[in-house]
């Protein structure tokens, strides 16, 4: 019975030294260096507004659907963009539904940007990211939509290409991935354009 009682003590103490040190030491020392090493990252990469206002974060999309504004790539998250249900659609690549959606989504793009039957449509702007939540387009897909929001905010087509091309991201480490543009970041300073 003494050899049991003194095992038990031993793992009540080794529970509460790793207990003080994996949930209190180590998220505070890595809590400390995130803030001192990374700190806009560390608090989401939130981006403010010339009044102070916070409009999102630079990694995690939004929907905007007006015509002023450029548009993200479709989500499959929730309702649409909503971080709480981050998720793609889990439709495969001969899925019926997928087809159709896919068809209507270029049809309505050529619509809204003008743009003739046979152009090819970005795959970005009628595919949802695997998370719902992509922040980013292709610069092709943004310059497509360039006409139309120029258009509607009677702006020039060359100060709204130019905006474009400003906002233009390289790709992750210099090599992964496509160019993109951030879509919240770009129609915040197109919202600055007088």
């Amino acid at each position: 019975m003494k050899t049991f009682f003194s095992e038990f003590r031993g793992a009540v103490l080794a529970t509460l030294v790793l207990a003080v040190v994996c949930c209190g030491l180590y998220p505070l020392i890595v809590f400390g260096i995130a803030q001192i090493a990374f700190p806009r990252q560390a608090n989401g990469s939130l981006i403010v507004d010339a009044n102070g206002t916070v409009r999102g974060s630079r990694l995690l999309g939004q929907n905007f659907s007006g015509e002023k504004y450029f548009h993200p790539r479709p989500s499959a998250a929730g309702t649409g963009y909503d971080a709480a249900s981050s998720s793609g659609s889990n439709l495969g690549p001969t899925s019926q539904k997928l087809h159709d959606a896919i068809k209507e989504r270029i049809a309505a793009y050529r619509k809204e940007n003008g743009l003739k039957e046979n152009e090819p449509v970005p795959a970005d702007a009628v595919t949802a990211s695997g998370s719902g939540l992509d922040p980013h387009i292709s610069a092709r897909n943004a310059m497509l939509q360039a006409a139309r929001v120029a258009k509607v905010r009677n702006l020039s087509l060359e100060q709204v290409e130019q905006l474009v091309v400003r906002h233009i991201e390289g790709p992750d480490l210099g090599f992964l991935g496509e160019p993109g543009v951030n879509v919240l970041q770009l129609n915040l300073s197109l919202n600055q354009i007088k």
